[in-house]
């Protein structure tokens, strides 16, 4: 039986008017919610495969380099975000590129396993003429660790793909994080960013690549990322 909330149900995957049993929800929808957090958990946890995600992404034809953060493993990555803001050693070699991409697992490898690649192919195909840095594929890594990285191969801009935090009903979606002139200590208003890259429930492909095209091309017009840069031109930098 339908009722009043059935239409705002259908337009969204958040929980709406779940019910009652008593003073608490009732058993189905409890259950759900649990096994909900329970992958949640699961995604932030996941290992990357930075292997095999390097290989798919040579596949596109370009050449890849790995990185790992200064967390060691997992738990110190969780427990100490500033070391996923740091390179651990690293054999980056600067040269002249327009704009590095940077895969990092973040919060979600789950989300870098499901989208990385198709969306790094979308946006590629877009970048015709553009000086493309390695792509590298970055482990125990936040956003502001493609800072330091795409300083070190000389990038004037970076974009970091990125596992975002998995929430109770998108544990894959995929942050695109846009910054010119990169370098170590930049600050989150200077970036833009583009969320929620996840079809078909959010983001596509396609839509996320054209819009990062256009803000890497009003980057490098402008000189400048973040606040200033917005995602439709006509509103003005």
């Amino acid at each position: 039986m339908s009722d009043a909330f059935d239409r705002l149900r259908a337009a969204t995957r958040a929980r709406v008017a779940l019910g009652r049993a008593g003073d608490a929800l009732p058993t189905a929808e409890l259950l759900e919610l649990r096994a909900a957090h329970a992958a949640a958990r699961d995604a932030v946890h996941a290992p990357l495969d930075a292997e095999a995600l390097a290989g798919e992404i040579r596949a596109l034809g370009h050449e890849v380099v790995r990185v790992h953060s200064a967390a060691a493993d997992r738990a110190e990555y969780l427990q100490r975000p500033d070391l996923g803001r740091r390179l651990a050693s690293h054999e980056l070699e600067a040269g002249e590129h327009d704009v590095a991409f940077v895969v990092a697992d973040g919060l979600s490898p789950l989300a870098v396993h499901t989208h990385a690649v198709p969306m790094l192919r979308a946006a590629l195909a877009r970048l015709d003429g553009w000086r493309v840095a390695p792509i590298v594929v970055a482990e125990q890594a936040r956003v502001a660790l493609g800072d330091e990285v795409a300083a070190a191969l000389g990038a004037r801009a970076v974009v970091v793909l990125v596992g975002e935090r998995p929430g109770m009903s998108s544990t894959d979606s995929l942050g695109l994080y846009l910054t010119w002139d990169p370098r170590r200590g930049r600050r989150d208003s200077e970036r833009n960013c583009l969320s929620n890259v996840r079809p078909p429930h959010g983001t596509g492909y396609d839509a996320a690549a054209t819009t990062l095209v256009m803000l890497l091309e009003e980057s490098r017009r402008l000189r400048l990322s973040g606040v200033r840069l917005k995602a439709d031109p006509a509103l003005g930098a």
